[in-house]
């Protein structure tokens, strides 16, 4: 009797083997950062408004906008979702951060709508919270005597509202992990973060607009547009759940939770010097950028000089934002398409209408007279860099280095801004073109951070803390993160004492007094952010050469076969 050969059933391959699934697991993560960003910054364009309407001065505005990491920094709540991360998994921490992003964003919304003044949740952040025994002793309070109840409660929001989205961070960046480890994990990494930019960017946009939105000003409105995009990243993370649940099936691994994770772990983090660099390192870039973005719109509104836009005209419509906002997604869509078209010719049309699309957009800026459309293009230029770094960094390596070039281009955006800008106030059009080059290399040199610094953290630590790893960084990040909003806030009120002198005797209203600060204190500090940084990254390539830590190594290894052929389309 003839035997039929039979031939073994291969190993179903697994999701994070095919490239479409790797990506759109990335794009829902990435999506919800995005909203998550928006959200970050829905106050910092209509600080002006929030000073008119709400009596909100500099300090007010600023220890608000620090409240954001004040639990995570101070009852360490950021310590605890690593340990969370690390114990329970990438797809219950997601979904938990959603949920908690989504409760402060509420609270925040309510905080600044006309139904809150007056109530009896008025009344009371007016009595209470105006001394905190130990924190105000301390300097570290949240909250003073004299702040605006509406900024009393809204901090609250934003605590929690932090607390959710720091969680999605570091969780973020452990499914990024997850699914991209031995691929391209920096470019992964890069992407996640430029999308996310892009969230800064629609913020700058579209903010304004809902506050401003037929002529009667409610900044409200903008955080309730905020708040749906958070029920939209909530819902990402619901459906990565079920794609990261399938995963997790198909290789038969279990869910981290399972994972013999220790208290006693967290000793290899923080006897790792490498780390502690890295960690250092990554608090003065986010400080010098994430709170200087928060000021950055009323810090244009000081230094350039705008017109008003008659009313009624095309640029003073609500389309004209709809229309810049639709040219922007087409910069970044054809500047990221540009570095992955295999077509050379496909590859130039898709720079060149980029480039156009820019050139277009910043005229558009021009002619609206807005501070926060001019600063909007923050994201752009980093968006069609970030594929190439990180390609770069995944198949040639060099991350210490490049961390080392951001400082650089970090130091001179921020003196640039702090002496050179000043100086064009009185050249409408040569100001702006000064403003739109700092921004964007300024967002070209912050776009070296997630492509060179956290596919770096894997390196240093065993896998199974990768999660607490993350949520250290993002620890001692948002002691920056808390104090320099503040900060900034406290040296603009101490550095203008004629503004504050203007209001009390009457001879200023609160809208002149908003545009008429002096940024250049606040913008010296930051430049010297960039200063230790820069020290620091040095610092780091001298114990990386010495203790072979592999930050400057390639993350990819790829085949004999195809090495050579990989490496050329990156050199391209």
């Amino acid at each position: 009797m003839e035997q039929v050969k039979t031939t073994p059933k291969s190993a179903p391959v697994a999701l994070n083997e095919h490239a479409w699934a790797r990506w759109t697991a990335l794009g829902l993560l990435a999506f919800a950062m995005f909203c998550s960003y928006i959200f970050m910054d829905i106050l910092s364009p209509i600080k002006d408004l929030l000073q008119s309407t709400r009596g909100w001065d500099s300090t007010a505005f600023g220890t608000m906008q620090g409240s954001e990491t004040f639990l995570n920094v101070f009852i360490f709540f950021l310590i605890f979702a690593g340990i969370i991360l690390d114990k329970m998994g990438v797809r219950f921490t997601a979904i938990l951060s959603g949920a908690v992003m989504l409760v402060g964003a509420v609270i925040n919304w309510y905080a600044l709508t006309d139904a809150f003044l007056g109530s009896s949740l008025d009344v009371w952040f007016t009595e209470h919270l105006n001394y905190i025994p130990i924190f105000d002793e301390l300097g570290i309070s949240p909250f003073y005597k004299g702040m605006p109840a509406s900024a009393k409660f809204s901090a609250v929001g934003f605590m929690i509202f932090g607390c959710g989205v720091e969680m999605a961070g570091i969780t973020v960046s452990r499914g990024i992990v997850k699914w991209f480890k031995g691929r391209e994990m920096a470019l992964a990494m890069g992407s996640e973060m430029a999308l996310a930019r892009l969230g800064v960017a629609t913020c700058m946009i579209f903010s304004p607009m809902f506050a401003e939105l037929g002529g009667d000003i409610s900044v409200s409105r903008s955080v309730a547009f905020g708040v749906v995009l958070l029920m939209i990243a909530l819902i990402m993370f619901i459906v990565y759940f079920f794609m990261d649940r399938k995963l997790d099936i198909q290789t038969q691994a279990e869910e981290e939770k399972d994972d013999p994770f220790r208290i006693s772990d967290l000793g290899k983090i923080l006897s790792s010097m490498g780390f502690w660099l890295v960690a250092l390192l990554c608090v003065l870039y986010y400080s010098a950028i994430f709170p200087f973005q928060k000021y950055a719109v009323n810090m244009l509104q000081c230094n350039l000089a705008f017109t008003d836009v008659p009313a009624g005209s095309f640029w003073a419509s609500d389309a004209v934002t709809l229309w810049q906002y639709v040219i922007m997604i087409v910069v970044a869509a054809c500047s990221f398409a540009s570095n992955f078209a295999s077509n050379k010719i496909v590859r130039v049309v898709c720079l060149l209408l980029a480039i156009g699309a820019l050139i277009t957009y910043c005229w558009m800026g021009y002619m609206r007279q807005s501070a926060s459309a001019i600063f909007a293009v923050f994201p752009l230029l980093a968006v069609g860099i970030t594929p190439i770094l990180g390609k770069f960094v995944d198949y040639k390596g060099k991350a210490a280095s490049m961390l080392v070039l951001g400082a650089l281009l970090l130091i001179a955006c921020h003196l640039t801004f702090a002496f050179i800008l000043p100086m064009f106030k009185g050249s409408p059009v040569g100001g702006v073109v000064l403003a739109y080059l700092t921004i964007l290399v300024l967002g070209a040199s912050f776009s070296l951070v997630p492509a060179s610094l956290w596919p770096s953290v894997p390196k240093l630590v065993d896998a199974k803390i990768i999660g607490s790893a993350y949520a250290l960084i993002f620890w001692i990040q948002n002691i920056g993160l808390w104090l320099f909003p503040m900060l900034i806030g406290k040296v603009l009120d101490s550095s203008n004492p004629q503004i504050a002198q203007a209001l009390a005797d009457g001879t200023m209203t609160e809208e002149v007094a908003s545009v008429s600060y002096n940024y250049t204190a606040p913008l010296v500090m930051l430049a010297c952010l960039g200063v230790a940084a820069l020290v620091l990254g040095l610092v780091l390539k001298v114990v990386d050469r010495k203790k072979g830590l592999g930050l400057e190594e390639p993350n990819v290894k790829p085949s004999a076969e195809v090495a050579e052929s990989e490496i050329e389309a990156v050199e391209m």
